[in-house]
Order: C-alpha cells, then structure tokens, then sequence
C-alpha cells in the first residue's frame, strides 16, 4: 500500500495491530461492516482456564462474534452473548462492556468432550449439540433490556450468526470467524489468536437500494419467500469479495486490518476508521460479590461456610474472594 494511497482509505495514520475494532464503509457498494483482530487479550481469557483445544476454539470464536456486535453500540451498557445447550460444551458466555471491555467462560463435561475427540468429532455442531444462542442488549437500569434469541442450528457460530441476523434484523449480513494457535520462537507455547469480519448491506433509510428480505429472511422457507426479491448487485459483489478471505489472512498477525481491507475492496473503494481497543477485563470486585452475598438468606449462606469461610471464585477471571460469615 503505497503511502500516497493511505489519506484515500483513511489511512493517515499508523495501521491498527491486535486487540481492536475496525469500522469500515463500502459505499460504491452501499455496506459497512467491521474487522476485529484478537491477540494477547483473547489468549489471556482461554489461557486463565486451561481449556482443552476444542473448547478454547469455541469460545474464542463466540468471543470475536461478541466483539464484532458490542464494538458497534453508541451506549454505556453490556452486550451478552450467551449460549445453553445439551452438548459436551454446555454454556459459553462472553461480555462485552462497552466501549471496549471482553471477558469470556464456558463450561464443559470433560468425560463426554474426551468421548468427542477419541471419535475425532469436535465440529462446532458436535460440541455444543442442541440449543439455543440468546444475544442480549443491556443498556442499564434505566432502560429495557433487548435479547434475541436463535436456535443452535448449523455447523457453526457463523451460520448461527448469519440464521439470528436474517430472522431478528432482517439486515443482509455476512460474518466471518476465524480462531488459531499462533508459535513464536522463544515462546514458551502457542498463544492463540482470533480474527473476524461483519458485513451489513446498508437499510432502506441508510440509502441502500435492496428491498427488506422476504418473509423472516429465510430463503429456504417456501412460504414465506417473496418470488419477485432480487439481490442487489452491489450486495453480491460486497459478500462475494469477503468470501475469497482465508482463515490464515483472517489470523495472520502480520496483516493488518487495513490491509486486509484494501486486499479486499481496493478496486470497488473502502474506508477504514479509527480503530477501537478491545480489551480483556473483568468487572467483578469483592465489593460486587459480597453485596451478592449479602443478598442471599442466612440459610443460604450458612450453606456457604467451608472451613470458617465463604469462598467464592470468579468464573470469568478465576480470581477468589474470601469472606468471615459473621460480616453478614
């Protein structure tokens, strides 16, 4: 990319590296979207836990599908993905705290996961079996909360992704996900690392030229498909460039968002914005857990008590909080 070319794409200052958000518009193509690159934030939240490499995978894409949604709210408040199911990986829970705070956990039955990989089927559609994938908007006290909810259906986050975004927005979007293990000489292991991609044909008011898709968005769907829907020619050719990424471009550390994007889109036009950290924190704190606590009946919490104590340990970020019983 050649340094007079950097101002035409928004690219007048330094390219983005990991551990950020990047909006972009397409606007000869009437869409919009955003890139996100994780690197040691998403390492720090898989490699806390141990997961084995499966679940890390999983989760690491349910992360970067979090970030890719929460990057784009304009509101102080939280963005949940969460995910319940009667597979080996039967809980998978990402926060998003706006405007850039990430953290993750899931839960797993290491008998029937190790059951999965002796069969040498640990596919996303393996590992979290039948479910349901609730997205919730929480924009805080004040407000009422708005939550999604999609069946676990496909063989993977993507297409779940894509069946939420036809049925619930009725917006024309492709996602892309990609998670891997990246080894660095004198690393004492591999970290791992996500990237992924959202793309939006602009609504009707934003000036696209594509009428709303028919019935709830399911092409499949005979009664509901509208037999005179057509695509819009910009569309087709908006997803149809992202679908010649590859998994290794999406991951590579040396390939920069922006980069990425000019591969993608420098002869129809893109421009790139300034990128947004995203960053792994948690927000729980000993206030936090013992106004829990202290929510809970005396009863309750007598239950609690092992060893002269109540203990209680964060599933996001591991951290244990100890607590005398006779303060409550």
């Amino acid at each position: 990319m050649s340094e007079s070319s950097l101002e035409q794409f928004g690219l007048d200052r330094p390219e983005s590296g990991d551990d950020v958000a990047v909006p972009f518009t397409l606007e000869n193509l009437d869409s919009r979207g955003r890139v996100v690159r994780l690197g040691n934030q998403l390492d720090m939240i898989i490699a806390r836990h141990g997961y084995p490499e499966p679940v890390a995978r999983l989760l690491g894409e349910a992360v970067t599908l979090a970030a890719l949604i929460g990057s784009s709210l304009k509101f102080e408040g939280r963005f949940i993905l969460q995910s319940r199911t009667d597979g080996p990986v039967s809980l998978l829970v990402v926060d998003f705290d706006t405007p850039d705070g990430l953290r993750a956990y899931a839960r797993y039955d290491e008998e029937a996961l190790a059951e999965l990989e002796a069969a040498g089927t640990t596919k996303p559609q393996d590992l979290l079996g039948k479910g349901v994938l609730a997205l919730t908007v929480d924009q805080g006290a004040h407000m009422d909360r708005y939550q999604g909810i999609v069946a676990l259906e496909g063989e993977s986050l993507e297409e779940v992704a894509h069946t939420y975004f036809m049925q619930s927005e009725q917006i024309p979007t492709r996602v892309r996900l990609t998670v891997a293990e990246h080894s660095e000489r004198g690393q004492s292991r591999p970290s791992w690392r996500a990237g992924g991609v959202l793309l939006q044909h602009l609504p009707e008011h934003g000036g696209a030229t594509m009428p709303d898709l028919p019935g709830d968005g399911d092409f499949d769907n005979d009664d509901m498909a509208d037999p005179d829907f057509v695509e819009d020619d910009h569309w087709t050719e908006a997803k149809a460039l992202l679908d010649t990424l590859t998994d290794a471009e999406l991951a590579d550390p040396g390939l920069s968002a922006e980069r990425l994007l000019f591969r993608l889109y420098h002869e129809t036009g893109v421009r790139v914005f300034e990128p947004q950290p995203l960053v792994e924190r948690c927000t729980c704190s000993a206030e936090r857990v013992e106004q829990m606590i202290n929510d809970f009946t005396a009863e309750d919490r007598a239950e609690m008590v092992v060893d002269g104590q109540i203990e209680v340990v964060c599933e996001f970020c591991s951290t244990h909080y100890h607590f005398n019983p006779n303060q409550f």
